[in-house]
């Protein structure tokens, strides 16, 4: 049995680590350099740093903040957040970044995931994917998860796996730090159709939402943002915790 991951991640907005609801009313929660090196040595699995306001704001991922993070942090971390070409994956990995993180732009130019995971191998492209619950299906939502597409979620994702891509980050934007667990058909629909890992995010309000998206769905991975900003959950104790139900985690 493969070993799950526990991932916090830090939206990323004018240098600050900022959480918020569906992406909207942000407020600071810290030094992303400070919380990440905290993480790391509380026996975090892996970081994202999601530079939120990048697209909107039409500006590249801070470079700055990565090799300062490079420095601090032993453990693999992705960046996203502006992420459009191959030169700013280029300058993103030799910063420091592990993995790297892509969004808006694996919806407008699909095409560009063929070529990134040529460039650089499939195993540090990560596909942020924004569904949203529409009827019975889910549609993908770009720019920060402000602009609707017609694109159906789970299709988008068997085509991005046929096109290369490593991971997929799962983020439901009907989950979005509301703190009421994980989007489990979401999640278990995507899983169906694709062999991808996938990583869980939106949601995590308890430590009782991790087991239950261990158990009831085929992710090997969750994420959390706020619970772990505020001190809501302490890293070890939750591992702890999914340790002593079974679940196979590194300590």
């Amino acid at each position: 049995m493969l070993t799950k991951r526990i991932i916090a991640c830090m939206d990323i907005a004018d240098g600050r680590v900022k959480k918020g609801t569906n992406f909207k009313n942000l407020h600071d929660a810290g030094d992303p350099v400070e919380l990440g090196k905290l993480y790391s040595d509380n026996g975090i699995d892996e970081l994202i740093f999601l530079d939120v306001m990048a697209i909107v704001e039409n500006r590249n991922t801070l470079l700055e903040l990565v090799s300062r993070v490079a420095k601090e942090i032993n453990i693999p971390f992705a960046v996203g957040g502006g992420v459009k070409t191959i030169e700013d994956i280029r300058n993103l990995l030799n910063a420091g970044a592990d993995k790297i993180s892509i969004g808006s732009t694996s919806v407008t130019d699909p095409d560009f995931v063929n070529k990134a995971t040529k460039e650089f191998g499939s195993q540090c492209i990560i596909i942020s994917v924004d569904p949203k619950k529409e009827g019975g299906s889910w549609k993908i939502y770009i720019n920060g998860g402000r602009e609707r597409t017609n694109l159906d979620a789970i299709e988008f994702c068997k085509d991005m796996e046929q096109r290369g891509a490593g991971e997929l980050l799962v983020n439901s934007l009907d989950r979005d730090g509301t703190n009421e667990g994980y989007d489990i058909k979401l999640l278990k629909a995507i899983s169906e159709v694709t062999n991808l890992p996938i990583i869980a995010s939106s949601g995590a309000g308890k430590k009782e939402d991790f087991l239950k998206v261990f158990k009831k769905t085929d992710i090997s991975a969750a994420l959390a943002a706020s619970l772990f900003h505020y001190k809501k959950l302490e890293i070890k104790d939750l591992k702890k915790y999914l340790i002593n139900n079974e679940i196979n985690i590194r300590l």
